[in-house]
C-alpha cells in the first residue's frame, strides 16, 4: 500500500513539474513575481529540491515532537524562504491534509476516531475554516505575518502549559452530548480492557472550534495543536480518542479551507508536491526513530524551533527583520 502511495505521489511530482515548468514561486503583496526574485541565480528546480530536504527533516521533527506537520511548515517555510505567504499557507494546508488522509481510515477502522464526536465538530470547524481562508487571503502579507507570529507564540505557550489526561474523569454527560449520543467504547491494549467514555461541556467545546476553524483556514496550520487539548481537557474525551479524532477532523477541516486557496491560485504543485513527499517520508523515518529517543527532549527542541520561527514571522511582519 505504501509503495502505491509513493508511486502515486511521484507521478504527481513529475506532473506538477511538467505543468508548472520554470514557474517563479516568489511573489509580491499581490502574489505577482517579485523583481529581485527574478534576478535569482538559482535554477527553478533548486527550490523544490530544497523544500524536499527541509520538509523531510520537518517530518521527522513533527513525529518526535508530537505535533502536526503544518504547524512547523508554515512558520518555518514562510519565515526563512522567499515564498509569498499565500503560497506557503496553501501548501501548509495540503501538507496537514496529506497526513490526516493517510491516518484517518486506519484510525476509524480501529475504533479510535469517533464519528459521533467528529461530525458536529467537523461541521463547525470546516465552515469556519472556509471563512478563515477567505479572511486570510484578503489580508496583506504584513498583517498575516504579524498575526501568524502571535499565533505561533501562543501555540508555544499552550505546548508548555497544557497537560494531558489519559482518561479524564467525566462524572455525567451533558444534555447536548446525550442528545447527540456522543459516547463510546474502545479497547485499551495497555490495560487489557474496554474503556467506556463520555464527554461534557459540549457547548463550550463546539464554540471553541469556531475559533480553531477560523485560525486553521487563515494560517494554513492545520489544527491538531488545538483540537487535542479541547477534546481531551475541555470536553473530557480520552487522550487516544482525542488524538485519533483530531487526525480525522483535519481531513475534513483542511479540505474545506484548501479549496479556497486552490480557487484563488494560491496552490502551486511545484511547491506542494515535494513538501508532501518530504513530510511523509520524514514521518516514516521519525516513527522508527521515536522508539530510541527521549520524547521530552525532542518536544522541547520543537518548542524552541517554533519559538524562533514565531519570532521571525512577527518581526518580519513588523519590518524589523526582513
Amino acid at each position: 500500500m505504501r509503495s502505491l502511495i509513493f508511486i502515486g505521489i511521484m507521478i504527481m511530482l513529475i506532473a506538477g513539474l511538467v505543468i508548472t515548468g520554470p514557474v517563479q514561486i516568489f511573489a509580491t503583496e499581490s502574489a505577482s513575481v517579485d523583481t529581485d526574485a527574478n534576478q535569482s541565480s538559482m535554477p527553478w528546480w533548486a527550490w523544490p529540491l530544497i523544500l524536499f530536504v527541509v520538509t523531510f527533516f520537518l517530518g521527522i521533527a513533527a513525529v518526535l515532537g508530537g505535533v502536526g506537520g503544518g504547524v512547523l511548515f508554515v512558520p518555518i517555510i514562510g519565515g526563512f524562504f522567499p515564498f509569498h505567504i499565500d503560497f506557503v499557507r496553501g501548501a501548509g494546508l495540503l501538507v496537514a491534509l496529506a497526513g490526516a488522509l493517510a491516518a484517518g481510515p486506519g484510525l476509524l477502522k480501529k475504533g479510535m476516531a469517533d464519528l459521533r464526536l467528529a461530525l458536529p465538530v467537523a461541521l463547525i470547524a470546516s465552515s469556519c475554516a472556509i471563512v478563515g481562508a477567505m479572511i486570510g487571503l484578503a489580508l496583506t502579507a504584513k498583517v498575516v505575518n504579524i498575526a501568524l507570529g502571535g499565533t505561533i507564540l501562543g501555540i508555544v505557550a499552550i505546548m508548555l502549559m497544557a497537560k494531558k489526561s489519559e482518561y479524564p474523569d467525566v462524572q455525567k454527560a451533558d444534555n447536548l452530548s446525550t442528545a447527540l449520543r456522543i459516547s463510546g467504547v474502545y479497547y485499551e491494549p495497555s490495560l487489557g480492557e474496554n474503556i467506556n467514555w463520555k464527554i461534557h461541556r459540549t457547548p463550550q467545546g463546539l464554540a471553541t472550534f469556531i475559533i480553531i476553524g477560523v485560525m486553521a483556514g487563515m494560517f494554513g496550520l492545520g489544527a491538531g495543536w488545538a483540537n487535542v487539548p479541547v477534546l481531551n481537557l475541555m470536553m473530557g474525551a480520552p487522550l487516544k480518542v482525542s488524538v485519533a479524532t483530531s487526525k480525522f477532523l483535519l481531513s475534513i477541516t483542511d479540505t474545506s479551507a484548501a479549496w479556497i486557496y486552490v480557487n484563488n491560485g494560491a496552490v502551486l504543485p511545484m511547491m506542494v508536491v515535494p513538501s508532501i513527499i518530504g513530510i511523509m517520508l520524514g514521518s516514516i523515518v521519525g516513527v522508527r526513530i521515536l522508539a530510541k529517543t527521549k520524547p521530552a527532549a525532542i518536544r522541547y527542541m520543537v518548542i524552541v524551533l517554533l519559538l524562533f520561527a514565531g519570532l521571525r514571522a512577527l518581526l518580519k511582519g513588523l519590518a524589523i527583520w526582513n
